[in-house]
């Protein structure tokens, strides 16, 4: 009888990936980057040519304590607003250093920076997020965590109730030749270009960190964006085979064509030579330690070539789809130092 598994398989196996790491030189990996960067971005939808204006509006400010919590709306494309929270420390001197936080599935960006979906102050169990934005803050980093597309304040009110509140809005991206996931990424980059009119934003000293979606988001991020100088990619460094190919997962994962182009661990190739620290959890169900070992070793020889090899961590830790944390603030400090 005809198997379905079987035969995905089978096409997976017969697809050979154009665009694959196997540069042996510094000049033909650079070379390389040029052009899987350019292709790359096609399959993403591509960008606008250009910016909208900013048009930013604060319309939210709160004194937490040891920072303080705006909420600003920032225009990404022509007619689309997207808010974002930033947690400015009030002991600072001169610019800082600064993280965009992304955030996974979920209810948006408050998960992150430690408020309920009402916007209440959150108490016990923080999630599998745990907070990581007020972490980021607490250790005195600007911090700025936008709303991805499709969640929060984001979403489709008919999917509000929904078990997944960003398939419609991806599924109509996808009809009109543009992708979630390449929406994400440029909206990214477009709070970047809010955070750089903030006096302060130290510009050299720009890091990323996200989970989950938000894992996927800040990795492609920081693959096309040169401002962002580290990346921390929690629960997403895999290979598409083995999690987003190897089970059902949301369909704000998919790029049509990409696995025709590269793998996973050569798209994240694309943020070498700067720092990288891969967080994992051993016992994470939707990206198998198998394979993040298996991307591991691949980034491993790109950074080899590079002679960067020590900019290359990976925090294994037992656990399961969840953020750590146990390397990844001290981590950032001395990245970002």
């Amino acid at each position: 009888m005809w198997n379905p598994d079987e035969y995905m398989k089978s096409l997976y196996d017969s697809v050979k990936p154009t665009e694959r790491f196997q540069a042996g030189s510094r000049q033909e990996w650079s070379e390389w980057r040029e052009r899987l960067r350019g292709r790359f971005i096609e399959k993403l939808g591509g960008f606008p040519a250009e910016a909208a204006d900013l048009t930013p509006v604060v319309m939210e400010s709160d004194d937490c304590g040891t920072y303080i919590r705006q909420r600003v709306q920032i225009q990404t494309y022509p007619g689309l607003h997207m808010p974002v929270y930033l947690l400015i420390p009030k002991r600072r001197s001169g610019p800082l250093g600064t993280v965009v936080a992304c955030h996974g599935h979920g209810y948006g960006s408050k998960d992150i920076v430690g408020l309920t979906p009402e916007g209440q102050v959150k108490t016990g169990d923080p999630g599998y997020q745990k907070n990581f934005a007020v972490e980021l803050v607490n250790r005195g980093f600007l911090v700025a965590a936008p709303e991805l597309f499709g969640f929060g304040d984001r979403k489709l009110q008919e999917d509000a109730k929904g078990p997944n509140s960003c398939s419609r809005l991806s599924s109509f991206l996808l009809a009109m030749g543009q992708t979630m996931a390449g929406y994400r990424v440029y909206e990214t980059m477009r709070c970047i270009d809010y955070l750089l009119t903030r006096e302060e934003t130290d510009a050299q000293r720009i890091g990323i960190m996200g989970i989950s979606g938000g894992g996927l988001v800040c990795s492609f991020a920081a693959a096309l964006d040169d401002r962002i100088a580290a990346a921390v990619v929690s629960g997403f460094a895999n290979t598409f085979q083995a999690s987003i190919l190897g089970m059902h997962h949301c369909i704000d994962n998919y790029v049509p064509g990409l696995s025709q182009l590269a793998e996973m661990p050569d798209l994240l190739g694309l943020i070498a030579p700067k720092p990288m620290l891969i967080e994992a959890g051993t016992q994470d169900p939707i990206f198998p330690v198998h394979a993040t070992l298996e991307a591991y070793d691949q980034l491993r020889a790109i950074y080899r070539l590079l002679n960067e090899e020590e900019r290359l961590a990976l925090d294994l830790f037992e656990g399961g789809h969840q953020i750590s944390g146990g390397m990844a603030y001290d981590w950032l400090s001395r990245a970002l130092a």
